[in-house]
């Protein structure tokens, strides 16, 4: 495994595992509109993860397909972000149960699209020439996925009180999992922060949403160190897969 495909891998199971999240929506979106959108994003994320496995596949070889790397690693190989394996609601008891929230959703996406705008921008110019292929595609489905996100933010956090308490919860909530973006990034994804931060705090004030202090756990899905989430997460994703080796998908 070269850095290179660490890297290609660490994109697709960001794009995977959130695709597959919000996948969860379909069918139970809050109106026939939104449950439209989210599967189209989710689709988008799937298919961005499809070239970037591909790609990653032809660098790894030794028999390595798309499939093999999104149906056939365990939760220790994946490299994506915690944030996007996290469910749809804030922290609950061990014993609590709680419908899907959408606010956290769009939080979440909203947070994970803005980090990924720059960073997609930024990739168009890689030495990779199939990487900047792949980072221009994405770049184009990620402006709209950040207009829509960023679109519910401000109608939620400055809508009644009630949609207001609910995006502050799940933006206290999932902050502090984007901590995980800068730690230990290169020169390239470090140099976007100031921007991102800017994207954000643009948003939130409008939204008058407040942006949580810095600071506590510092997550690390991208060394391969997960919640037990994820495990949940890819025991439905990978089951068919796995009952039927050999099989492509």
């Amino acid at each position: 495994m070269t850095a290179q495909s660490d890297y290609l891998l660490h994109l697709a199971d960001n794009a995977l595992v959130l695709g597959q999240r919000n996948a969860e929506w379909c069918g139970h979106g809050p109106v026939l509109e939104e449950d439209i959108a989210m599967a189209n994003i989710s689709l988008d994320l799937v298919g961005q993860a499809r070239m970037l496995y591909q790609h990653a596949a032809s660098l790894i070889g030794n028999g390595a397909t798309e499939d093999s790397l999104a149906y056939f690693r365990d939760a220790r190989e994946f490299r994506n972000f915690t944030l996007l394996e996290l469910p749809h609601h804030g922290p609950l008891a061990a014993t609590a149960a709680a419908d899907r929230d959408y606010a956290v959703t769009i939080t979440r996406n909203f947070l994970y699209s803005a980090h990924m705008l720059l960073l997609w921008d930024g990739l168009q110019a890689h030495e990779d020439a199939q990487l900047a292929a792949i980072a221009a595609k994405s770049l184009k489905e990620t402006r709209y996925h950040l207009r829509h996100a960023r679109d519910w933010l401000l109608r939620l956090g400055d809508g009644t009180d009630a949609s207001h308490a609910r995006m502050q919860a799940a933006l206290d909530h999932l902050m502090p999992y984007t901590q995980e973006f800068w730690s230990g990034a290169d020169a390239r994804t470090a140099a976007l922060q100031a921007a991102w931060d800017t994207l954000v705090d643009e948003a939130l004030a409008e939204a008058t949403l407040q942006r949580p202090a810095a600071g506590g756990h510092v997550p690390r899905g991208k060394e391969g160190l997960h919640s037990e989430h994820l495990g949940f997460l890819l025991a439905e994703m990978q089951s068919l897969a796995r009952q039927h080796p050999g099989t492509q998908w």
